[in-house]
């Protein structure tokens, strides 16, 4: 199927982003832009667009002069960004609690349970989408757009890391309850709290994916 011009950029970093959830880009390889302009039938130069968004989110490294890898993170590097998403996402939260319906909550709960399901049927890549538009909802109350878009720039990262792990970090009642605990605090309208349980939501995660990868 053909792609739209205008989104040429964003069709690259998916495709990019999906080969790295199946593993058939890994960590340290180098990502080759006269392969991609031949598998995705596109010129070079939104490629270089879509390589340079990506390297700024993190999902790649860029070496001068040699090219474009995909990031191997540290253990330091994965604690370090999930607390920096911890910290903006619980302000993001916190600056915009009274923001938030009846009808957002009720949609937010209907999310939580039905990420039980996906994780239990194993349907990981629903199951991180779900999660990742839980999070989207949660963190664009907020009306500070720079702090919004920083929040938004972890994302891919984060989830990518989470999908490799999550059957091993959390079982399918957890997955449920933590996100249920948030909209719990959300109804509360207790700003305070919002924001250090969704710092502690994201800081525990950081903790067991970075067991995780040192077992590997």
């Amino acid at each position: 199927m053909a792609i739209e011009r205008s989104t040429y950029k964003d069709h690259v970093i998916k495709y990019l982003y999906d080969g790295m959830r199946e593993n058939r880009y890994r960590a340290g390889e180098k990502i080759l832009e006269s392969h991609l302009a031949k598998e995705l039938g596109i010129s070079r130069a939104p490629i270089r667009e879509a390589l340079a968004d990506m390297v700024s989110s993190g999902l790649l490294v860029y070496r001068p002069q040699i090219g474009n890898f995909v990031a191997t993170l540290t253990a330091k590097e994965i604690t370090d960004s999930y607390v920096a998403r911890g910290v903006l996402e619980g302000f993001s939260v916190a600056q915009g609690i009274n923001n938030f319906t009846a009808n957002d909550l009720a949609r937010l709960e209907e999310m939580a349970h039905k990420m039980e399901t996906y994780a239990r049927q194993g349907k990981h890549k629903a199951l991180i989408d779900l999660g990742q538009q839980f999070h989207e909802e949660l963190f664009s109350h907020c009306s500070n757009a720079q702090i919004v878009l920083f929040t938004r720039q972890l994302s891919l990262k984060l989830h990518l890391l989470f999908y490799k792990h999550w059957s091993r970090v959390y079982s399918p009642e957890e997955i449920r309850d933590r996100h249920l605990d948030i909209i719990n605090a959300l109804h509360q309208k207790d700003a305070v709290n919002i924001e250090m349980m969704i710092r502690q939501h994201y800081i525990e995660t950081g903790q067991k994916i970075v067991e995780r990868e040192a077992r590997l």
